[in-house]
């Protein structure tokens, strides 16, 4: 198609006017990304083409406020729905492209540029705004995927933690995998919950499957059985490890005065079921 001007009109309209011609030149320098522009469209109901000349337009315009809210929105939604960070990236990049060879062919037109003072600041100023849009863009991508990530890691670390009431007043945790100093601290948020909300009376917990711990893991988990104690519940301790009571001798630490400690899970439940007759 040709390029349709008229030599009085603003930049800004002179884009518009040149839409279909704009999109064309934007596709044939986004190669990766023209062939994804329905499969984008379908998956995020993002319009690339759409999108494309308003980025194009609140640049022109030095629109800095409309830029930032957009690239915020557009990096929740391209994070949202997983889309291809590299592709976000290229069809920028070619947006910048093409706005550029817009620019000239207007400035042939109309000789926008009256001296190079004028010409770099332009440079500038657009190619600022692009770099500004792209930067907001992915930091703000970035915190949706950190905030997603962090809460994903709290559902799990809390489904990690699952205490489990046997009767009125017992319950059993059951503790696998590592502790570190992340869990650790969900589970004395979650056991001292339970235990006021359940009224527990008894909490089983089971390190047979737990992995050696740190020393400062082992120190937390000695405060977190001082707070169990301190809510009137008691702790007993099964399924202690070899490695982990070495590491327990060797250090000082001992979690006798703050727990009962006994063999195995098994024999402990069939104990408490027999004496409490749950």
């Amino acid at each position: 198609m040709e390029i349709i001007y008229n030599s009085r009109e603003k930049m800004t309209d002179f884009i518009k006017d040149n839409r279909q011609n704009f999109q064309d030149k934007l596709l044939s320098e986004a190669v990766n990304v023209a062939s994804k522009i329905n499969d984008i469209l379908e998956t995020g109901n993002i319009d690339l083409l759409k999108n494309a000349q308003k980025l194009s337009l609140y640049v022109v315009e030095q629109k800095e406020e409309q830029l930032v809210a957009f690239a915020q929105q557009e990096g929740v939604a391209w994070a949202e729905h997983s889309l291809t960070l590299a592709f976000k990236l290229e069809w920028v990049q070619s947006i910048r492209r093409t706005l550029w060879h817009f620019l000239y062919q207007y400035d042939r037109i109309n000789n926008l540029f009256n001296s190079r003072e004028e010409f770099y600041a332009l440079e500038k100023q657009i190619n600022d705004r692009i770099d500004q849009f792209l930067n907001t863009f992915l930091i703000s991508y970035s915190k949706y995927k950190d905030e997603l990530i962090a809460s994903q890691r709290e559902l799990v670390e809390h489904l990690s933690v699952p205490v489990i009431p046997l009767s009125q007043s017992i319950a059993v945790l059951p503790l696998i995998g590592m502790i570190d100093t992340y869990r650790i601290q969900t589970i004395e948020e979650k056991v001292l919950t339970a235990i006021s909300d359940l009224k527990i009376q008894t909490l089983i917990i089971d390190l047979s499957g737990a992995a050696n711990m740190e020393m400062h893991v082992i120190d937390h988990f000695q405060k977190v059985l001082t707070g169990i104690s301190m809510m009137g519940c008691k702790a007993i301790l099964t399924g202690l490890r070899a490695d982990l009571v070495r590491t327990m001798i060797h250090s000082g630490i001992s979690f006798e005065e703050k727990a009962e400690t006994k063999g195995t899970l098994q024999q402990t439940l069939k104990e408490y079921l027999e004496l409490h007759q749950i």
